[in-house]
């Protein structure tokens, strides 16, 4: 790893680049296609373009002359440019038409201009199929890009009118979106920026500000991933909107300075190579599973020292509304209605669940019948039914009853029991905190007590039942629960208008059905698909229960 000092952040982050282009340039024989072994030679091409582009950007974006390890990296890039058996493969493979077009874009803002490699470029992209056949819209702006340093004239809509069609100008969820996604969004705004050099057109419809926000979500569950690649290159994105004042960008500067190695390299993600392709070969894999991160890595720093790269303040963070109230209701009543055709003893949690909501709602009315009936029918349960569900449950339930002024038997007396065996104890557990705070809530307990019992420390937050990186995976396996309880422990947190909760949010409201219940469960036995819409909608009712706690707390319909 890097053992960089502490210092000023320009210098580190240029000696990041310094030490990433060295690492790049003293292995630049292994994008040479024709070294390569036959297996590998269409991952040496596109290791070619990839590092021949960051030369030409450096050239772009760099007024001072190429030197060093960069001019190395020009000059074999140029060498391999210049052989018939590299270029003339354009007019034997138009589909790759951008592999080539690359590497002589590089070698031309290098002011390398190659005449005959500028005549195949022209010939393949009038040829009626190079640059015409379907790409979906990220990979057209790449060619679009691409063509338009080449300067080779072609007959293909702009930029700007491509964009509206993109995956990033269509309100993309995050919690939805694979690392396929990401470096779909990612290269998006590198063509449309011209990398930083350009303000690109947005859709009328489209807010601009929207973007930094997108990215700074990703960058949170990238840097939980530790996937430096992804890190890397959203990191290029904010540089290339102009942000440089970003607090994710920040910590993403922090991961990939502390990541990278002592000789430059940066490690990529899992899965960069397939096995087949080292044949335990380890000198390449070390290779070929760094070497795109790396320039990432050095593209990154290029940018954020660039003075040609546009700057500006980071844009306010938007306040999007939608409440949630509606869509809760309706679950409430859903969810209370049907807990009553099931036995009290294992639909509690449910009782419990639509007490709390109903309560936050402020239309405790709306819990009403579940509580007499359940009271009634659990009037005289044995001690194990409400031992059996924890207190957390079992005092929701009891605050329910409390509003109405229900009583229940066999509740009342398991909760002054319990309250009676706490008060005998000298200490209880920091985990146990929450149920003596229950019990002084229900007025089983004096405050001085609860003091007493937990030394006057507060209650230890539960741990998250999702974390934030988890997200992608728990919608991808439909586990409802699981984005439920990241939403209740987000909001409960404060960070119910951050966009990952938002965006957990909406994925959740689009899951709810006419009759109010959430989840579907894809199953036609009508007993499953209730119990399995029972449990979801138990979980989703309080989760948003905890978003309209916050009053006002005001979400994005994305």
């Amino acid at each position: 790893m890097n053992t960089t000092q502490p210092g000023d952040g320009s210098s580190q982050r240029r000696a990041v680049e310094t030490r990433a282009v060295a690492w790049l340039a003293a292995r630049r024989t292994l994008i040479d296609p024709a070294e390569a072994a036959p297996g590998r030679v269409l991952f040496a091409r596109k290791a070619l373009i990839e590092t021949a582009f960051l030369v030409g950007l450096r050239a772009r974006l760099d007024p001072e002359a190429l030197d060093g390890d960069y001019a190395a990296l020009l000059d074999q890039v140029e060498e391999i440019a210049a052989r018939p058996s590299y270029r003339e493969l354009i007019a034997r493979d138009e589909a790759a038409l951008l592999l080539y077009a690359g590497t002589y874009a590089a070698l031309r803002l290098c002011g390398r201009e190659d005449p005959e490699f500028r005549q195949l470029i022209t010939q393949a992209a009038a040829g009626g199929y190079a640059a015409a056949f379907e790409r979906i819209p990220y990979r057209q702006l790449d060619l679009l890009h691409t063509l338009e340093l080449c300067d080779v004239p072609h007959t293909l809509p702009a930029v700007d009118d491509v964009l509206p069609f993109t995956l990033l100008c269509n309100r993309p969820n995050v919690v939805k979106l694979t690392d396929r996604d990401i470096y779909a969004l990612t290269h998006t705004l590198f063509y449309a920026t011209d990398f930083g050099l350009r303000e690109p057109r947005w859709p009328r419809d489209f807010h601009p500000d929207t973007v930094v926000e997108l990215l700074e979500a990703l960058l949170v569950l990238t840097l939980g991933q530790q996937n430096a690649d992804l890190v890397g290159e959203l990191l290029c994105c904010l540089l290339c909107l102009g942000v440089r004042d970003s607090e994710e960008g920040r910590r993403a500067w922090e991961f990939l300075t502390a990541v990278q190695e002592a000789d430059g390299r940066v490690n990529g993600p899992p899965g960069v190579v397939h096995p087949g392709l080292a044949d335990g070969d380890e000198a390449y894999r070390h290779w070929a599973t760094g070497y795109h991160t790396t320039i990432v890595a050095a593209l990154a720093a290029l940018l954020d020292r660039s003075p040609r790269v546009v700057r500006r303040p980071r844009p306010a963070a938007p306040k999007p509304r939608q409440a949630v109230e509606q869509p809760l209701r309706r679950a409430v009543v859903w969810l209370a209605d049907t807990s009553r055709r099931h036995a009290p003893a294992a639909s509690l949690p449910a009782a419990a669940a639509v007490a709390h909501a109903a309560e936050a709602l402020g239309e405790p009315e709306l819990a009403r019948p579940l509580l007499l009936d359940f009271s009634e029918r659990l009037a005289d349960a044995d001690a194990e039914v409400w031992q059996g569900h924890g207190m957390e449950v079992v005092g929701e339930f009891a605050n329910g009853l409390r509003t109405h002024g229900i009583t229940c038997a066999s509740l009342d007396l398991f909760l002054k029991s319990t309250a009676a065996a706490v008060e005998l104890l000298d200490r209880v557990p920091p985990q146990a905190a929450h149920n003596v705070q229950r019990l002084v809530g229900l007025g089983l307990l004096t405050p001085q007590r609860a003091t007493a019992l937990t030394g006057g420390a507060e209650a230890p937050h539960p741990a998250p039942e999702t974390a934030v990186t988890e997200l992608p995976g728990a919608w991808k396996d439909y586990h409802l629960g699981h984005i439920a309880g990241f939403v209740r422990d987000s909001a409960r947190a404060g960070q119910a208008q951050h966009r990952i909760t938002r965006d957990a949010i909406s994925f959740l409201l689009a899951q709810q059905s006419s009759c109010g219940a959430f989840g579907r469960p894809a199953h036609d036995d009508p007993s499953h698909r209730e119990r399995t819409m029972m449990s979801w909608t138990q979980s989703t009712v309080t989760a948003l229960a905890a978003v309209h706690a916050t009053r006002g707390a005001v979400l994005t319909d994305t």
